[in-house]
């Protein structure tokens, strides 16, 4: 999608943090914009917010819990009353779950899963029949994390949720390549926000059913006061984040990074992957001629040449 004036995009967990910087970025390039959020109190804020950058003409803001299906449906209806055709999904509504998985309860994963993972999938199963239908192509865009991309000891919960994404990016973008539909897995690193702030937002139906007295607050980076300067510049502002997302839809990006100070944790993830496998060219050799599908996929070739052509 290189033209994107005029098109419409549903922004999941669009009215605060990263999805309102998506939100304002992609109405400063001529987008419209629903902006789908289960907080009021962010909901006005966000309207606020529009309306002094002069960006509220071409926004609706949508009541929605991704979690709920029915509401996804009716959001989606109400997004299509108010600009037509939807062109663009951003599944970006999450909480940012900091619970190791041997201190979780059943309650914190049936919350985690729900939102992070059932949610983007929710949010696929609503609106990509109804890209389809108009033809028009479009992109969807699934905000996972770079603890989709390395593991964090201390948010096995969110880790979890957030490797299934961009899986399920993959595997999705894989599907839709011949219907013209793109698909990036959005991997963010530090961005101002308040995804931490998930306490404030979870339903009764997933209150801990366990003793949570021995929990402590969720842990914390510990930075020296002067080192904070410094940790700062490793953080994107919100408005940073959109623009690059932005840039991958109409480049058809497979990965969006906002934060190339991982590449060596990434590095050696896949150094580790690669002793780990082994080498035996013969074993490859036939493997290629006989079941190539399942041993590669051009999804990354395809990225491959695509930074090939960048860097020319």
């Amino acid at each position: 999608m290189s033209e994107v004036r005029g098109r419409t995009a549903f922004i999941t967990g669009g009215a605060s943090g990263i999805g309102l910087g998506m939100a304002k970025v992609f109405l400063e390039a001529g987008m419209n914009v629903a902006i789908a959020d289960l907080r009021q109190d962010h909901r006005e804020t966000a309207r606020a917010e529009l309306r002094d950058a002069d960006l509220l003409d071409r926004t609706c803001f949508i009541d929605l819990d991704v979690t709920d299906r029915e509401a996804f449906v009716r959001a989606a209806d109400e997004a299509e009353a108010a600009f037509g055709r939807i062109h663009v999904l951003c599944n970006n509504a999450g909480i940012g779950i900091l619970k190791p998985i041997g201190a979780a309860d059943y309650a914190d994963w049936d919350w985690a899963i729900d939102v992070n993972l059932n949610g983007v999938f929710n949010g696929v199963r609503t609106i990509l029949p109804r890209i389809r239908a108009h033809g028009e192509g479009g992109h969807i865009v699934n905000t996972a994390s770079m603890a989709g991309i390395l593991q964090y000891s201390q948010a096995g919960l969110y880790v979890t949720t957030k490797f299934a994404v961009v899986g399920f990016s993959e595997a999705l973008r894989a599907e839709l390549a011949p219907d013209g539909i793109g698909v990036t897995a959005f991997c963010p690193g530090g961005v101002r926000s308040n995804i931490r702030e998930y306490e404030s937002t979870r339903p009764e139906r997933y209150a801990a059913r366990t003793d949570r007295s021995e929990d402590g607050p969720p842990p914390r980076l510990e930075v020296a006061p002067e080192d904070r300067e410094r940790l700062s510049r490793l953080t994107a502002s919100p408005e940073e984040a959109g623009r690059l997302v932005l840039n991958g839809i109409r480049e058809n990006a497979l990965y969006v990074f906002t934060a190339p100070e991982f590449r060596p944790g990434v590095e050696e993830r896949f150094e580790a992957i690669r002793r780990a496998l082994g080498r035996d060219d013969e074993r490859e050799k036939d493997a290629l001629e006989l079941i190539p599908g399942l041993i590669g996929s051009p999804i990354y070739r395809e990225a491959s040449r695509q930074q090939e052509r960048e860097k020319s």
